[in-house]
């Protein structure tokens, strides 16, 4: 779920789970048998993703049979209307990006909202593991493409957590990693989606291959961040709008910027 709506290596969801290739396999297979997870093979290996409408209708069979015609037992769980989506700020949308820097991918995201709709959103990011500075190769693509970089620094998750951090309305992971930690849960329940760009940082060659590599990295996420700022939020529910930024993880962007 973590990964949704990414396809992932088996060797990928042992790690993050803590368990062994045996165990996992066996787990994979009941869960297939369920119609819970799906398969498919990408060049040599296997790879797997969540079923997403089987589980939710089993969940939905849950809390049907849990409920016996006493909804409000499940009222934490039910879905807001369009108008009950309300900016937890009261005013603009707050976003946050995420990835395990906050070097590079995750401060493209926060910089290119707060350029293309920070009228109508507060863009922040962080990482899980941060680097204390920012890579001096998204800095170069930053300031070619016109932002501001004078406010942006890398920052730990621990900063919108806890007692009076602020309460966001979309919380997006743009690397794999991040998304398969186990995070705690956000106040307000805010939206979430993850939206995986390869890690420009590990590319190896030349300044020039490497330069490539941040560039198709900022272009991905602009291309997916444009996307979502247009969507048509005001007639969304939430369901829809989760579909819709899932939607947006699955497109394949990231022309040189």
């Amino acid at each position: 779920m973590r990964r949704y709506p990414d396809h992932v290596p088996a060797g990928e969801i042992a790690e993050a789970l803590g368990l062994k290739a045996s165990t996992l396999s066996a787990y994979l297979s009941a869960l297939m048998q369920a119609g819970l997870v799906t398969q498919e093979r990408v060049g040599t290996s296997l790879r797997y993703a969540i079923a997403m409408t089987e589980v939710q209708g089993t969940f939905d069979y849950l809390l049907r049979d849990c409920c016996r015609g006493r909804p409000e037992l499940c009222a934490p769980v039910s879905v807001t209307s369009p108008a009950e989506i309300v900016p937890a700020s009261g005013g603009k949308s707050r976003v946050l990006f995420i990835c395990t820097g906050n070097s590079a991918r995750s401060i493209f995201a926060e910089a290119i909202l707060r350029k293309e709709a920070g009228d109508r959103f507060e863009a922040h990011s962080a990482g899980t593991k941060p680097h204390s500075e920012l890579n001096p190769f998204a800095l170069e693509v930053l300031e070619r493409n016109g932002h501001d970089i004078s406010a942006l620094r890398s920052k730990t998750i621990a900063e919108f957590q806890g007692e009076g951090a602020p309460e966001f309305d979309f919380v997006f992971t743009v690397c794999d990693k991040a998304a398969n930690e186990d995070c705690p849960a956000w106040a307000g329940q805010p939206v979430s989606a993850h939206w995986g760009v390869p890690d420009p940082v590990k590319v190896a060659g030349t300044d020039a291959e490497k330069s490539l590599a941040f560039r198709q990295a900022y272009g991905a996420l602009q291309d997916r961040i444009r996307a979502f700022t247009a969507l048509p939020f005001a007639s969304l529910d939430r369901i829809s709008l989760q579909a819709a930024v899932d939607d947006i993880g699955r497109a394949d962007s990231g022309a040189p910027a």
